[in-house]
């Protein structure tokens, strides 16, 4: 049997943190908590997490900046919950490196639905990664090195990736030179749902241009179709020997 999956919620109400606990707790998970940044950093220092489900709204650090921390070294996965319904604050949550975004109020069905999914697309993700880490791809003097899922600049540095990030560049990288259509490169990221109205991959090839190309707003590298999607050009790519 599996071991129990063990989510940490973030939430400074105590009530709608426990609302948030018992629907978990009732469907098997581990449940930890947590009411600010301090709290959060140490349940994440003392076990491992498989989800983390954190409020924007919270006393000192917000969750933005909370989750803008983590992503310099963790790529665990997040579904960001907040009050605020305007579409801009899911594009920034979004663009901090959330995998999920998700209104107050909510139905615990739908938070339960997209935790699951989420955790199990992150696991069919690790299952294949073998498949694909046989080979590196270099590029402008860059090379990504699936295997550690390391990303090495012209000059020898290391860029940190997402795991979005890391994703989506390498689904480009696999079919360089063909157009990606939106839900097809959407079908590469291991915590998403497809959704006519999702804007994740364009907001993850703009991060991913602020670090590989060398003026995001010419894109030599990543380049939009308009009305269908992105391709990554051939003779910008190529596989390291």
């Amino acid at each position: 049997m599996d071991a129990p999956k063990r989510v940490l919620i973030v939430e400074d109400d105590p009530t709608s943190l426990e609302l948030m606990a018992g629907y978990f707790e009732v469907e098997g998970f581990r449940v930890l908590r947590a009411s600010n940044g301090d709290e959060m950093e140490v349940a994440l220092r003392k076990a491992n997490v498989d989800l983390l489900c954190l409020d924007i709204r919270l006393p000192g650090r917000d969750g933005l900046s909370l989750l803008r921390d983590l992503r310099r070294s963790s790529d665990l996965p997040v579904i960001v919950i907040s009050a605020k319904t305007e579409d801009v604050d899911r594009i920034v949550a979004l663009e901090v490196g959330a995998d999920d975004y998700l209104h107050k109020p909510y139905h615990p069905r739908e938070l339960l639905a997209r935790a699951n999914n989420i955790l199990r697309r992150v696991g069919r993700s690790a299952q294949a990664a073998p498949e694909s880490e046989d080979q590196n791809y270099s590029f402008n003097g860059w090379v990504l090195t699936p295997a550690a899922r390391r990303l090495t600049a012209p000059d020898g540095s290391d860029v940190h990736l997402t795991r979005g990030e890391y994703e989506l560049l390498l689904a480009l990288l696999q079919h360089r030179g063909r157009v990606m259509q939106r839900d097809a490169l959407l079908d590469a990221l291991s915590g998403r749902e497809r959704d006519p109205f999702d804007r994740t991959i364009d907001v993850l090839v703009g991060r991913l241009r602020k670090k590989i190309e060398r003026d995001p707003k010419t894109p030599e590298l990543i380049i939009t179709v308009h009305g269908i999607g992105y391709v990554f050009l051939e003779r910008a790519a190529e596989k390291a020997i």
